[in-house]
């Protein structure tokens, strides 16, 4: 077994610019979780996902709620709570830092996140990743596989479908605020065939198939 580190918050020491000094908000909301995860969840920014009062990613928002009442279930978050622990997945934003009044990081500042958060995703290497929303699905889809030209960033067809990346299987999960019909049964489904299958396997199978 290998063992990256213990430490669950900002596991390997990221310091991306900072633009927050407000008492009681966290200027950046680090990756979370269990550096030695085959599962990275992967969301937006705080704005978005929360974080900006506890430093945990996908807490403080209905959507974080949605999500983290499903893997619980799952098995992967024990409890509900704004504190959870998170057994086989690592948390983590592809721009991490906080912004004033709520804003949208621009094109810029994404692009100038982008080595903190590959850095942290090869690090934690995980076998299967999960980008939350359309942002992070198509950031994922573009950098860590060879098919982003030939979907379409439909996340309602997209949602919960398995699909082989470079290295990795990418898994993407709708909005959980938008979330309809079965959409929660689905993610919840996929996860536990993957969960049950020999997933660590996808590696070597995403590798040769791109």
């Amino acid at each position: 077994m290998r063992n990256v580190t213990d430490r669950a918050s900002n596991p390997f020491g990221m310091r991306p610019p900072v633009e927050r000094e407000e008492p009681g908000v966290r200027s950046a909301v680090f990756g979370y979780g269990d550096a030695n995860a085959d599962f990275h969840l992967i969301g937006d920014h705080p704005g978005v996902h929360g974080g900006e009062r506890t430093g945990i990613p996908f807490t403080g928002t209905e959507s974080g709620r949605l999500l983290r009442s499903l893997l619980a279930e799952v098995g992967f978050v024990p409890g509900t709570t704004d504190e959870p622990t998170f057994e086989n997945l690592f948390a983590s934003y592809i721009h991490m830092s906080t912004l004033p009044d709520g804003r949208t990081p621009t094109p810029e500042e994404y692009d100038d996140h982008e080595r903190y958060f590959d850095a942290e995703l090869r690090a934690i290497n995980a076998h299967v990743l999960l980008p939350v929303g359309r942002r992070a699905t198509d950031h994922v889809l573009a950098g860590y596989t060879t098919r982003r030209d030939r979907l379409t960033l439909d996340m309602p067809a997209l949602h919960a479908q398995e699909i082989r990346g470079r290295g990795f299987m990418v898994i993407p999960v709708r909005e959980p605020t938008a979330w309809t019909g079965d959409d929660r049964e689905a993610i919840g489904r996929t996860l536990r065939e993957v969960l049950a299958s020999d997933y660590r396997q996808t590696k070597g199978v995403a590798t040769r198939v791109g």
